[in-house]
């Protein structure tokens, strides 16, 4: 059986509820992850779409930081042609600061041309924009006073008065789906996760860790999985639920694409073809377990990466497969080398799952 730890992705789209409640049920599933023992909550940013209700990311996780003590968050990605780079640095100091130490930095350059050009980003100049911003990102966090003369950003002297708890700077991460971007990424030392079919993803997992072995000195990385996954009491209930929530999700996803009449971006259309392609688990408890088995198995990934909420799944349907993910399925591959065992709270015991998956905020 391979073993892994455990992380949560969420976009938090759009649904058909108050944006209010949307938030504050979001938080109510990260504190339901940390109880069962999920090692990260992964947020998602993005501008000017449904698919993305956190479009500041670090404001929402803030939130996260202070209804959990021990699950480690972070953004993935922040979208780093977005920002000046300073006042980045101080946001992920502030946030570090303000967890004891658990956020996790994820970066990119962001896969929308919609959505940067909004911002008044040329989506061709966002890959070095990302890559120096990256630098001086990673300098700042040392702390020190920063200097830097680039293309697209220049300091001189500045002092830093914020630097993180974890030196020299939280770990990173990157969504990589290529055996090049996964051999880049292993070269500076970065987590990674992806969304490719589990015959891709093997390549890219072996690329990765081929070009990990040649640095020393240095504790194993995470690669991951990310997939989205619905679990009900039977298959037919699970995918009866799943489908109409995949095809709205897929509709936020790719709504800019449509709005200007071009390609949209590459994901499964519908959930039955997320299946066939490996990008869903869905079912009863029983076959989740067996389909995860197979995934972690088939990719070499040591952890993996859900999608809990997404599209016009409701709080109740969502809690409740997280519940049953959670006593039914996750124990059986859970790995403690990556932080806490779990401590599961009544809520998440089989007696009471009832009572967890319908509570309502208040």
């Amino acid at each position: 059986m391979p073993a892994a730890a455990f992380g949560v992705f969420d976009h938090v789209d759009r649904s058909d509820e108050p944006i209010g409640a949307l938030y504050e049920h979001r938080l109510k599933l990260v504190e339901a992850a940390e109880a069962a023992g999920f090692r990260t909550y992964h947020v998602a940013e993005h501008h000017a779409t449904r698919l993305g209700m956190a479009p500041s990311p670090g404001i929402f996780l803030a939130a996260v930081a202070q209804r959990t003590r021990r699950i480690r968050f972070g953004p993935l990605v922040y979208l780093l042609p977005l920002y000046t780079p300073l006042r980045l640095i101080e946001e992920i100091a502030m946030l570090d600061q303000m967890s004891g130490g658990r956020f996790e930095l994820g970066v990119g350059r962001g896969i929308s041309p919609y959505e940067l050009a909004y911002c008044g980003v040329d989506f061709l100049e966002a890959p070095a924009m990302y890559a120096e911003a990256l630098d001086v990102i990673l300098a700042g966090l040392c702390g020190g006073r920063l200097t830097h003369r680039g293309r697209y950003y220049r300091y001189l002297d500045v002092p830093i008065e914020l630097t993180p708890v974890q030196r020299p700077h939280p770990p990173l991460w990157q969504g990589v789906t290529s055996p090049e971007g996964a051999a880049a990424a292993a070269a500076r030392g970065v987590n990674i996760v992806g969304t490719a079919p589990n015959a891709r993803m093997k390549e890219v997992v072996e690329r990765y860790f081929e070009a990990w072995s040649k640095k020393s000195g240095e504790r194993a990385p995470m690669v991951g999985i990310q997939r989205h996954v619905f679990v009900a009491e039977t298959d037919a209930e699970a995918t009866a639920g799943a489908r109409a929530a995949y095809q709205a999700w897929y509709d936020s996803l790719t709504s800019l694409w449509r709005q200007f009449n071009t390609v949209p971006v590459r994901f499964a259309e519908t959930l039955e073809r997320a299946l066939t392609i490996d990008a869903a688990i869905v079912g009863s408890p029983a076959t989740v377990r067996a389909e995860v088995e197979r995934h972690l198995a088939a990719t070499g990934c040591n952890y993996f990466v859900g999608r809990f909420m997404y599209g016009n799944l409701s709080y109740e349907q969502a809690s409740r497969s997280l519940a049953l993910w959670s006593t039914e399925v996750m124990p059986r591959f859970l790995s403690a080398e990556w932080g806490d065992p779990p401590q599961t709270p009544p809520a998440l015991n089989q007696p009471a799952l009832n009572k967890f998956s319908t509570e309502r905020s208040t």
